[in-house]
């Protein structure tokens, strides 16, 4: 038996970090924008005779063995520990290897490890026969990256990554309910350019600080949350209406308060990326993700694209070229078709 899947990453354009509870509880309409683009984490998982568990992580060139599920869950460390952790959590009976590899860069800025996350849970749930609702998928996706990073995760990458194509997640008492957003996935391709500074980050460490000044009431991040939720709903109608230039208002008022928050969400390499881009036809520009270093989004009129490319690899930078992913999480078992969750 061998199952192979893949799940994207994404690019968040508002309301980043309102996605991590409790934050949304705490402020009118909360939603996070974003939209999948085609960077994927996959994995192959191949069954054994035997009760081996086996871990080969291509893109970090580390490989694992255990000689059982027993082994695995009293063993004191582990060198690839989302793996073992989402193993434990699906608890397999039988042996196999599970191998990975993304084309997402390390600390992007993308979502990449929860892609990835999302990416073993759709096959360890088929190989483990637990056919989960894409709801609890997720659940378990982000239960168990808390568990592996030790502060509490979003949730904004897994609906991306399971669902695929651009969406409004929104964030309500009741539960997070993910609304397709009405704009055309060409017109993002070809207003967005994307790219990796080569500044790698961690995302757990900027988001850390500011959930903790938020839940220990400092007000000045909570009115700036206020904003950007604010924020987050204005752009929504704005790119359902194709209203290009307030949305590219909206992006830098984004990026302006986000930065307010914690000292490490900009960086001098970022900030000198941003103002050549400006210089050259950038209308608006945002870290992605916790930022931090990572990837950065421009949104500049289809025609100051290429020179916008060209200004940007010539200060250092890597251009990403990108379609937006119409599909999300895709599960292949041997030569079958691939079953996409967002079919």
């Amino acid at each position: 038996m061998i199952l192979q899947s893949q799940a994207p990453a994404r690019v968040d354009l508002a309301g980043g970090t309102l996605d991590i509870w409790p934050l949304y509880l705490f402020h009118q309409d909360a939603q996070t924008l974003n939209f999948a683009v085609n960077y994927y984490a996959r994995c192959r998982l191949t069954a054994r005779r035997d009760k081996v568990i086996e871990f080969v992580s291509h893109d970090l060139r580390l490989r694992e063995r255990f000689s059982s599920l027993s082994a695995l869950m009293q063993a004191k460390s582990c060198r690839l520990p989302l793996l073992a952790r989402l193993v434990m959590a699906f608890g397999p009976q039988r042996g196999f290897t599970l191998a990975t590899d993304s084309d997402v860069p390390a600390g992007s800025g993308l979502g990449g490890s929860s892609a990835l996350n999302i990416a073993i849970c759709g096959a360890l749930s088929r190989f483990a026969g637990r056919r989960l609702s894409l709801p609890k998928l997720i659940e378990t996706a982000r239960n168990v990256e808390a568990q592996v990073l030790g502060v509490p995760t979003g949730e904004q990458d897994y609906y991306s990554a399971v669902y695929g194509g651009a969406h409004s997640i929104r964030l309500t008492p009741h539960g997070v309910v993910p609304e397709k957003l009405k704009v055309a996935s060409k017109q993002l391709s070809e207003r967005f350019l994307l790219c990796y500074t080569g500044e790698s980050r961690n995302s757990g460490v900027n988001n850390w600080e500011v959930l903790k000044a938020h839940v220990d009431g400092n007000r000045r991040v909570i009115r700036q949350f206020d904003r950007i939720a604010a924020i987050a709903a204005e752009m929504r109608q704005a790119l359902e209406t194709q209203d290009w230039r307030r949305t590219s208002e909206l992006l830098n008022q984004e990026w302006a308060t986000r930065k307010k928050n914690c000292p490490g969400i900009t960086t001098p390499g970022i900030e000198r990326l941003v103002a050549a881009a400006r210089r050259n036809g950038a209308l608006a520009a945002k870290a992605c993700g916790a930022g931090g270093g990572g990837c950065v989004l421009f949104l500049a009129e289809p025609e100051a694209k290429p020179r916008l490319e060209a200004v940007l690899r010539r200060a250092g930078a890597s251009v990403l070229p990108f379609r937006v992913s119409a599909t999300g999480l895709e599960v292949r078992s041997g030569t079958r078709r691939a079953i996409s969750a967002s079919r």
